[in-house]
């Protein structure tokens, strides 16, 4: 069983059928089901069922995804580290950022690396959720937590502060509120939908806030920006983000804010790896001018 038939069992996991599979990976209808029936050969059992709405994976596929997810981590990760000598400042990393950093803090502090090193291709990963270094889904990370993984080199930045913001739009139309209580009740407030543990924290440190409170509500933050900056309502926004922004106002400052603490991290292994080492110096630098602004 070879990675080749692997791969096309992700793809048809992710897809629901061997079209879709086969357009992803630049194949035939016939070779991807090739894959498949020899997978369900070597294994001896079903990976799919087959209707005409498609492929539905069986609890043997579901129960084998996480372990192929894993091969194709390292399968990439070897292409990455084969990608150039390590002294050499060329090759590919693979850099893995929130969303909310990907789209509104990392591009600038990209763009002069990426200009600097012309011969480095540099593929940037926006997630939320916290990609397995020490698996190598990713080389380096910038995360909001501390890393809880062996084998990982993390370093404190500092802490950015979060605070509440609106578009001058927005207030010309509808003022600032005085408090989050009362006086809050006739404004649009911005947050989250089904992830209630982001806002445990805040109900723990006494603030009145619960997933009714938000009229506008998503759990992607850099919709949650987005929208603030289109004068749709108040919404939390880091301060070095704000406070830089002339269209934006800030909002009960005294009242309500948090912080966040920032780490960059990458495995242990890559400390030798000159592209590595010199992305993670520049995102450091970067990074820690950003917390101070």
């Amino acid at each position: 069983m070879s990675w080749d038939h692997w791969r096309s069992f992700l793809a048809v996991l992710d897809t629901g059928s061997l079209s879709g599979a086969a357009d992803r990976l630049g194949l035939t209808q016939p070779t991807l089901g090739r894959h498949i029936e020899a997978l369900e050969a070597g294994l001896e059992t079903s990976l799919f069922v087959r209707s005409v709405r498609g492929l539905t994976p069986t609890d043997m596929a579901l129960s084998l995804r996480p372990h192929a997810e894993a091969m194709q981590s390292a399968a990439a990760a070897l292409v990455r580290s084969a990608s150039a000598p390590a002294q050499a400042l060329s090759g590919t990393i693979r850099l893995t950022v929130s969303e909310f950093m990907g789209a509104h803090v990392i591009p600038g502090i990209l763009a002069p690396f990426v200009e600097e090193h012309p011969d480095i291709a540099v593929e940037l990963v926006l997630s939320d959720h916290t990609d397995n270094l020490s698996a190598r889904e990713a080389d380096i990370a910038v995360r909001m937590v501390a890393p809880t993984q062996d084998a990982l080199v993390g370093l404190r930045l500092g802490t950015v502060r979060v605070a509440l913001y609106a578009h001058k739009s927005y207030v010309a139309k509808h003022g600032i509120p005085q408090s989050l209580s009362d006086d809050a009740s006739g404004h649009r407030f911005i947050g989250f939908d089904k992830q209630a543990w982001v806002m445990e924290p805040l109900q723990e440190a006494g603030y009145p806030i619960a997933r009714d409170f938000f009229s506008l509500r998503t759990d992607r933050d850099a919709a949650q920006v987005a929208l603030l900056k289109a004068g749709a309502g108040i919404s939390g926004c880091h301060m070095p983000l704000g406070n830089n922004d002339p269209d934006l106002v800030p909002v009960l400052h005294d009242a309500f804010g948090f912080d966040l603490e920032m780490w960059l991290v990458m495995h242990e292994d890559l400390r030798r790896v000159t592209r590595m080492r010199a992305l993670f110096d520049h995102l450091d630098q970067g990074l820690r001018s950003y917390l101070k602004m």
